[in-house]
């Protein structure tokens, strides 16, 4: 019996669902490889992301050419973490995989808002809510780990809400043109939040982080970045056949 795919858009907007995200670099020896093994190679990855679509869901993201360290990363949801790391155990299996080095591996999970909610922020809350993305379909993505001082987890609430109302009403006007996700990651990952971004406008993307590194919040990261990693929103096919340099219809 067919295995039925996880509801994409169910999984992308619920609360409790684990994200992996991972970065590789993929070794100059595998584009040596004689043709017929890369094009092998490739479906064998989308064998591996078949096999598991009843778990998990696979995005991926071309970085080559816009990060030295990386050609494409993963992001992998799943409401199982072991189902992610399941998925990702068969995805280093493979001939593709296991010529991918980790340049950086996170997991992080989604939660309710914090801060500003309805019952503590109510002006700022209805202006998230009330902002739509409008801009064509997002061609890129970005994403940027977040770790907070000690200093930041020993305010009291009332002071770490005053700090993120102010993060949050110069981001209100960009929301037309940048769509966000956050992840939760402290205890999880060697930082405190995964900042996910898609985007087709990288100048407004680029005028957003201006507008967050100007505010007073931002004195309380001790990790913004490192890396901070950008890639083209591709199919999992997409990306495996160009760093493949392989044609499927051939």
């Amino acid at each position: 019996m067919a295995k039925a795919p996880i509801d994409r858009t169910k999984i992308l907007t619920e609360l409790g669902v684990f994200g992996d995200f991972s970065v590789y670099k993929l070794r100059p020896e595998y584009g040596m490889l004689p043709a017929a093994d890369r094009k092998a190679a490739a479906a064998e990855v989308l064998a591996v992301v078949e096999k598991h679509k009843d778990k998990v869901i696979v995005d991926a993201y071309l970085t080559r050419g816009f990060d030295a360290k990386s050609d494409y990363f993963l992001r992998v949801h799943a409401y199982d973490l072991a189902a992610a790391q399941a998925f990702l155990t068969d995805f280093r299996a493979t001939k593709f995989g296991s010529y991918s080095d980790v340049t950086e591996n996170l997991v992080g999970v989604t939660k309710a808002l914090n801060y500003i909610t309805k019952a503590k922020s109510e002006t700022l809350n209805a202006g998230l809510f009330a902002a739509t993305y409008s801009d064509p379909a997002p061609r890129f993505a970005i994403m940027i780990p977040v770790k907070k001082s000690a200093e930041w987890w020993n305010m009291t609430e009332p002071q770490r809400l005053k700090e993120i109302e102010t993060h949050t009403a110069p981001t209100l006007q960009y929301l037309v043109n940048v769509k966000r996700k956050l992840y939760h990651s402290t205890g999880l990952s060697d930082t405190d939040f995964i900042t996910y971004f898609e985007t087709n406008d990288l100048g407004a993307f680029n005028n957003l982080l201006i507008a967050l590194a100007q505010v007073p919040e931002n004195k309380y990261h001790t990790r913004w970045g490192s890396p901070t990693v950008l890639g083209t929103i591709q199919s999992v096919e997409g990306v495996v056949n160009t760093l493949s340099n392989t044609n499927p219809a051939m």
